[in-house]
């Protein structure tokens, strides 16, 4: 500042002076400061001014310190810490390498964490609109980065579950850092980035996680093997050469099931609905190595990875398809799957192809966000997984490929080549399709539905395998481009006669089937522990209870199957019941009266149309 002397009335009313006055420390220099200041204006004659700047320059310190108090330390501490990571506002934190302290709190500082720790990200999920934060920490002079719910870091009593990935957090500090990430969080609001997340892989608002980087992975930890699976490793063409090899033998086993892994990405863009298929033959067949071949398309296919298997829940298996979304579900042997899958595979097969899961409520009594898919499951087995259902419903929904032997010539080669070289196809495939279009490939599948429906065939079944085939036709022109099609007839070879599929159908073979195992049962000349009533010529008169115990064993409905047969004129009715009273052992039973042989029941409806008709049957 100039001498007082040398000020003018102009000068003594600039920025600087009063800039002298607030920056002294020595508050006895500072009141004589501006006493000297305040004669001079006077002198100059522009005392009342001054002295309006003055009193303004006080107000705005008095502002400055009461905002200082409210937010200790905001604009002079700033976390100092070792790394990649840029430097952020801590308020009246203390942070650096040595850890997080709280302070000017009495006379010492409050520890809140022994190690750097910071909030790098936050997360939106497109899913469910939830926020997540990703935190960065420094154990044993690494960096790592864990992403968390936002209630888990916001919540003393739930904080202290990151003790068990590495962060030092207790019930003592909890509570401290809780506050510290917080009041970083809110004093960097615009520094730290907002991302969209999802918790899903597989096309999302038109990227496809997790080739494209727009959109962050925030799934669960206990997913994380799943996701990280999914990726490229090895050398593309080594994959593509040796796969080219396999196809060339010609073997239906390696055409359908890499064909299928491909096609699980195509259900979405072609509006199409999930569908199993399964491959089954007898042991060392080559069927796991094949489900090996799959996932190489896409992962990593090391046991434990991409590959899962039937050891486990039906509401795990469901997080599990909502975590692939769009690609494709690989379970291997069927034969492991627990007593709750196993008794009811008819509702695992509809749940999993419904593309939904149940509903479930919360603790808050909200409900959760309902786990969704579109895609292929793969699975593999001794037995057809066929044999494990008894409704046509379930069936329509399964393609069954059966594994001949010796698939493979060198097994042992091939599961090296798999564990060495996956990944590329998979994103050359999602490239392709994205260039398409939705229009083009549902042209291409429209043409292969066209070609296999039949009105012998389920329709359902000819829908999911004409996107087979679309995936084996674009796989096959642009990838392998070795001319190795799957031919419709051996595709045809997949799929199920209308008759077979039939529930009452079915049920009639059962109840037959049933009744010459138990003969013995309906013969009043031979004791048994159990009678299930008589056989008169091609009728077997049937205990109603043991008729309704039977169709109960394998889920098949009572109700359903007597209004077919009778239809189809198979059992005898009584008073316009399905049921007729009969003496067996001097008793009035209750029973069902079914023809055992379907021939002779069309002979008789046949042989009544002519008598009407008044024409010689023959």
């Amino acid at each position: 500042m100039e001498p007082l002397s040398q000020l003018t009335k102009e000068s003594i009313l600039e920025e600087k002076v009063f800039a002298e006055i607030f920056d002294q420390e020595d508050e006895v220099y500072k009141t004589r400061l501006t006493m000297s200041l305040l004669d001079r204006a006077e002198e100059l004659g522009v005392k009342t001014k001054f002295s309006q700047l003055l009193n303004a320059y006080k107000r705005a310190e008095r502002a400055a310190v009461k905002k200082k108090k409210e937010s200790p330390s905001m604009l002079d501490n700033w976390t100092n810490f070792e790394g990649p990571y840029d430097r952020m506002r801590c308020g009246s934190w203390v942070a650096g390498e040595s850890g997080i302290y709280l302070q000017n709190v009495g006379t010492t500082d409050i520890l809140a964490c022994y190690h750097p720790i910071i909030p790098v990200e936050r997360l939106k999920n497109l899913e469910t609109g939830d926020e997540k934060l990703k935190l960065a920490y420094k154990r044993n002079h690494k960096w790592q980065e864990l992403i968390v719910p936002k209630d888990l870091v916001s919540t003393a009593s739930k904080i202290t579950a990151l003790s068990k990935r590495g962060v030092s957090v207790t019930s003592e500090n909890a509570k401290l850092l809780v506050r510290y990430l917080a009041d970083v969080e809110n004093f960097n609001e615009d520094a730290i980035d907002v991302q969209f997340s999802t918790s899903k892989m597989g096309w999302i608002a038109g990227d496809f996680i997790p080739y494209d980087s727009h959109i962050i992975f925030d799934a669960d930890t206990k997913f994380q093997q799943v996701y990280e699976s999914v990726g490229e490793h090895g050398d593309r063409e080594t994959w593509v050469q040796y796969v080219r090899k396999l196809r060339r033998t010609g073997r239906i086993e390696i055409l359908m099931v890499l064909a299928a892994s491909f096609a699980s990405v195509l259900i979405e863009p072609l509006s199409s609905l999930p569908f199993i298929v399964d491959l089954w033959g007898e042991t060392e067949g080559g069927k796991t190595v094949t489900l090996m071949l799959a996932a190489s398309v896409w992962a990593d296919p090391d046991a434990n990875r991409f590959i899962g298997d039937f050891k486990t829940t039906d509401v795990a298996l469901e997080a599990r398809a909502d975590l692939l979304n769009h690609l494709p579900m690989l379970l291997d042997d069927t034969s492991k799957a627990n007593k709750k899958i196993a008794d009811n595979f008819e509702a695992f097969v509809y749940d999993l192809c419904s593309g939904k899961g149940k509903s479930r409520s919360n603790k808050d009594l909200g409900l959760n966000r309902e786990n969704r898919w579109k895609n292929c499951i793969l699975t593999n087995g001794e037995r057809p997984l066929n044999s494990y259902v008894s409704q046509g419903g379930a069936m329509n929904r399964i393609l069954e490929v059966e594994c001949g032997q010796n698939v493979y010539d060198d097994p042992q080669e091939a599961v090296a080549v798999f564990k060495k070289h996956y990944g590329h196809a998979g994103k050359q495939f999602v490239e392709i399709v994205r260039d398409m279009g939705a229009q083009e490939l549902r042209k291409i599948q429209q043409e292969f539905q066209e070609q296999l429906n039949s009105d012998e065939k389920m329709k359902k079944q000819s829908i999911s395998l004409s996107v087979i085939l679309t995936a084996d036709k674009i796989a096959t022109e642009r990838i392998f481009k070795d001319g190795c099609y799957i031919s419709l007839d051996a595709a045809r070879e997949c799929l199920i006669d209308r008759n077979e599929l039939s529930d009452n159908e079915r049920c009639y073979q059962y109840i037959l089937g049933e009744i010459d195992v138990n003969r013995a049962k309906f013969d009043p000349l031979i004791s048994t522990n159990e009678e299930w009533g008589e056989i008169k010529g091609d009728t077997a008169i049937i205990y109603i209870n043991v008729f309704n115990s039977m169709l109960e064993k394998k889920r098949f409905s009572r109700k359903a199957f007597l209004s077919w047969a009778e239809k189809k004129k198979l059992i005898e009715t009584q008073d316009g019941q399905p049921t007729k009273v009969k003496k067996i052992g001097g008793k009035a039973c209750r029973c069902v009266f079914l023809k055992m042989d379907p021939k002779a029941a069309a002979r008789q409806e046949f042989q009544e149309i002519y008598e009407q008709e008044e024409l010689p049957f023959d």
